[in-house]
C-alpha cells in the first residue's frame, strides 16, 4: 500500500506538469529533484548522523540508484525529442507490463499466465486511453526516438526489480539519488535547453511536483518495491495514465468519453486479475 501511493502521485503529474508552464524539461526535472533532494535531507536529519554518514553506500547501490532515477528520465525526454508524443511515450510505459514479466526471475517470485494476462489488459487499456482510439503509427524516421523509449521501459523496470536485491539499503538513500540527478539535470538543462524563469502559478507547479509526482513518490516507490509485491505494484502502476486522465477531466483539461471508460475497465480488470496472486509468498 506504501508503495501504491507513488502509483497515486504520479496520476498528478501531467496536471501539474501542464501548469508548469513552458518551463524546459531538464529545467523542470532539476528543479523538481533538488526539492526531492530537500525531503531526504529532513529524512536524514530525523534519523540522525552527520550527512556524509548517510552517503556512505556501496558504489553499485549508487549506481543503479543515478541509473533509474537519471537515466529513466533522460532517455525519456530524449525520446520525446526525436519521436511523436503517443507513440513514445506508450513504449515507456511498458515498464509496468516488463516488472511483471521479469519479476519470475527474483529469487522467491513465480509468475503465473493470470499475472501476465492481467498486466497485458491493463496495457491494452493504457493503450486505449492514450491513442484516444485512433491507430498508432509507428514510423521508420523515427526509429532513434523508439529505442530511446524502449531504453527507458527496460530502465525504471530493471531499477525497480534490482533495487529487491539491496532490501537492506534504507529507503532514505534515495535522496542521495535524488541529489545527483538534480546535478545531471541541471547540466544536460544548460546543454540541450535555454533557461525559463518561472512566474508564480509555476512554482507552485514546480513545489507540487517536486514534492509529489517527482519526490516523494520515489521514496514510497522504493519502500514498496523492496517488501511489497512487486507484481502487483507493477499491474497497479497502470492506475496512473488513468487516475491521470480522469484528474484532467476534472480540472477541465480533458473531455470524458467512452474510451476513458472503456480504457478504466481494461486497467482496473487487468490489475485485479493480475494481483490474483496477492497473498502468495513474498520476499521481505
Amino acid at each position: 500500500m506504501i508503495g501504491a501511493t507513488a502509483i497515486l502521485t504520479w496520476a498528478t503529474l501531467a496536471s501539474l506538469t501542464a501548469l508548469s508552464g513552458s518551463l524546459p524539461p531538464f529545467q523542470l526535472t532539476a528543479m523538481s529533484f533538488a526539492l526531492a533532494f530537500l525531503i531526504g535531507l529532513l529524512l536524514w536529519w530525523r534519523q540522525g548522523g552527520r550527512v556524509r554518514d548517510h552517503l556512505r553506500l556501496p558504489r553499485r547501490v549508487w549506481l543503479l540508484g543515478i541509473y533509474g532515477l537519471f537515466g529513466y528520465h533522460f532517455l525519456y525526454f530524449m525520446a520525446l525529442r526525436n519521436a511523436p508524443a503517443v507513440e513514445a511515450s506508450l513504449i515507456a510505459y511498458l515498464w509496468p507490463l516488463l516488472i511483471v514479466v521479469f519479476s519470475a526471475l527474483l529469487p522467491g517470485e513465480r509468475l503465473r499466465c493470470f499475472h501476465l494476462v492481467g498486466a497485458t489488459v491493463s496495457f491494452l487499456g493504457a493503450v486505449l486511453l492514450v491513442t484516444k482510439g485512433e491507430r498508432l503509427a509507428f514510423d521508420a524516421r523515427y526509429g532513434l526516438g523508439y529505442l530511446l523509449a524502449i531504453g527507458c521501459a527496460l530502465t525504471w523496470s530493471s531499477y525497480s526489480l534490482l533495487s529487491r536485491f539491496f532490501g537492506a539499503v534504507p529507503t532514505s538513500a534515495v535522496a542521495g539519488f535524488c541529489g545527483v540527478t538534480a546535478g545531471l539535470a541541471a547540466i544536460s538543462h544548460l546543454v540541450l535547453e535555454t533557461t525559463v524563469w518561472p512566474g508564480g502559478r509555476e512554482w507552485l507547479a514546480v513545489l507540487g511536483l517536486g514534492l509529489g509526482p517527482v519526490g516523494a513518490a520515489f521514496y514510497t516507490w522504493d519502500y514498496g518495491v523492496k517488501r511489497g509485491n512487486i507484481r502487483t505494484l507493477g499491474a497497479f502502476s497502470y492506475a496512473a495514465p488513468l487516475l491521470s486522465t480522469l484528474l484532467l477531466v476534472l480540472l477541465g483539461l480533458a473531455e470524458a468519453t467512452w474510451i476513458v471508460a472503456a480504457a478504466a475497465l481494461l486497467i482496473v480488470g487487468g490489475a485485479l486479475l493480475a494481483a490474483g496472486g496477492g497473498g502468495e509468498r513474498e520476499t521481505r
